[in-house]
């Protein structure tokens, strides 16, 4: 027939967990037939896998350091075909209007984008902002048919005391029906029962087993997170065996040097080398994420849109073709999605960033009378502990692995806050970021306060970027610039990753042990994680939810 295309394969059918050589048919976006290739046919173990296309079910498409755009260039190669994505970085900088780039920006390319309304914007009362977004214009956001969903919602103390603008969000979203996502790191129990019960049906933030068996047994969807930074995959995978109807695969935070390497792909494979049966893993790669939030992504079924993708085997799941739509948009390791035009000359850029310059002076801290917690960071995990020094800590202490944490607020001009953290590891030099979650201040750690203050400038003349300072003169001396919201960078996105790899590794020779330190950095003044972390008003206990 003309017009149609026909793809062969052995074709996987998740929902009848059965496996058969067949044909796909497609013409105009969509599945036309099925067939079940004849019995004549002896290559069968030639043919390559179709597959449902990936989804990330939980994603900062912001933490990619891309825009939409340039994300979906990347991320297509793997397979992927969707990411169900949280605008919450942004909009924390630049309101809806940020939360309408990511829509804009994301529409020039063949891929879906399922964005949600941002639920905490501020994240908490316990930092400043570059925005506020209230229960009615979260309602005027999930009123549109792009957002599907009301983002995480990380204020769980204010769902368990029953704030009323948090449970006008929450009911706006059900009065919609549309879902709404949890974030609820460490709750149990009651307190966890009576989260779920106010409506909130997923949770990506658990990081034992034993955290998210309760909260499966009460009902919600379970998220297992594997990014650049927080990884709960080794500790959480073996519920994929009992409750495949309720897992899903997420990164919720990846950085460009490793969506370059692989995406949901990666952990179907390393799901596979766990001994899990092939269906369940393809379920909650494929179709669990489809399910819960309504998605318009086809399934490999007649009449679907015809979004697939073709792997070698079902063990490394190496993606040979991935189809959006019908159209074939990567092919062997190669992006097909071209954006002519689109580069740092003639890409829209949208910022807030208002801070002068600062001097050396800015980052002294005087002498104190209190013993002051040290945040310790921790490999892998987006959670700090409270670590006891025992004395007065006034100055960086590289030799033991105690160095200074600062965050300055970008929006305006105020003091410096300041800490001091363990565990990065850096022997000389600072590194800095307006990559700061929630609020997307600038972040450094340093072993001493003219480097911190040298790796914060550079990031203030650049109004926003990840920054490294070695020394005066020294050609390691580098910034990536993000000028898109302080967050996301205007270039090609395969440059980008090469510039992030080779800024990542300079943070490491200056002896960082953390297996990312530029995404552990960004989660340190991330209040809504415990137990200590410094936001530009000062420490936070997250514990007690309370400035120290």
């Amino acid at each position: 027939m003309p017009g149609i295309t026909q793809i062969k394969g052995r074709i996987v059918d998740v929902l009848r967990q059965t496996i058969f050589p067949g044909i796909i048919s497609f013409t105009g976006g969509k599945i036309q037939a099925i067939h079940k290739a004849g019995d004549g046919d002896n290559n069968e173990e030639e043919l390559p896998f179709i597959l449902p296309g990936f989804i990330d079910a939980h994603i900062h498409i912001e933490s990619s350091m891309l825009t939409p755009s340039q994300f979906a260039r990347l991320a297509v190669v793997h397979g992927t075909v969707a990411t169900v994505s949280d605008p919450h970085e942004i909009a924390n900088v630049c309101g809806i209007k940020g939360v309408e780039y990511m829509i804009n920006d994301g529409k020039k390319v063949p891929f879906y984008f399922f964005f949600g309304a941002p639920s905490c914007v501020p994240a908490t009362e316990f930092e400043t902002a570059g925005a506020e977004l209230n229960a009615g214009d979260i309602e005027k956001l999930l009123q549109r048919d792009e957002i599907k969903y009301l983002s995480e919602m990380m204020n769980f103390p204010g769902v368990l005391m029953r704030d009323t603008g948090v449970m006008k969000k929450i009911a706006a979203a059900h009065k919609l029906n549309k879902p709404v996502d949890g974030h609820a790191p460490g709750l149990r129990g009651k307190q966890a029962k009576q989260y779920i019960d106010a409506g909130i049906s997923t949770d990506h933030e658990c990081f034992t087993k034993e955290e998210a068996l309760d909260k499966l047994n009460q009902g919600m969807h379970i998220l297992i997170r594997e990014g650049s930074a927080a990884k709960n995959f080794d500790a959480l995978i073996d519920l994929l065996n009992h409750y495949p109807e309720k897992i899903m695969f997420c990164s919720d935070d990846k950085h460009p040097d490793s969506l370059l390497e692989g995406h949901i792909n990666q952990l179907c494979a390393r799901a596979v080398d766990k001994g899990i049966d092939v269906f369940k893993i393809v379920r909650a790669a494929c179709i669990n994420p489809v399910l819960h939030y309504k998605l318009e992504v086809g399934l490999l079924r007649e009449g679907d849109s015809a979004d697939f993708v073709l792997v070698k085997d079902l063990v490394g799941f190496e993606v040979l073709q991935t189809y959006i739509k019908g159209e074939c948009v990567a092919q062997n390791g190669t992006s097909l999605i071209h954006l002519p035009g689109n580069n740092a000359e003639n890409h829209t850029v949208i910022n807030h960033f208002s801070c002068s310059p600062k001097a050396v002076n800015d980052f002294y801290l005087a002498g104190s009378n209190t013993v002051l917690p040290v945040i310790e960071a921790l490999d892998g995990q987006l959670i700090t502990n409270k670590w006891l020094k025992g004395k007065l800590l006034s100055e960086p202490d590289p030799a033991n692995d105690i160095l200074k944490i600062v965050v300055v607020n970008r929006y305006k001009e105020a003091p410096v806050a300041k800490g001091f953290i363990k565990n990065f590891g850096i022997k000389k030099g600072a590194i800095a970021s307006s990559v700061a979650h929630d609020s997307h201040n600038i972040v450094a750690v340093g072993a001493d306060d003219l480097s911190i203050c040298n790796a914060v400038n550079m990031i203030i003349a650049h109004k926003g970027g990840v920054s490294l300072w070695s020394g005066d003169g020294d050609p390691g001396n580098s910034i990536l610039p993000l000028p898109v919201g302080g967050l996301m960078s205007n270039e090609d996105g395969y440059r980008v990753a090469g510039q992030y790899a080779a800024i990542d590794r300079a943070a490491k020779a200056l002896g960082s042990t953390l297996s990312a330190p530029y995404m552990t950095l960004s989660f340190m003044a991330l209040l809504v994680i415990p137990h200590l972390k410094l936001s530009d008003k000062g420490l936070f206990d997250g514990d007690d939810f309370r400035l120290m």
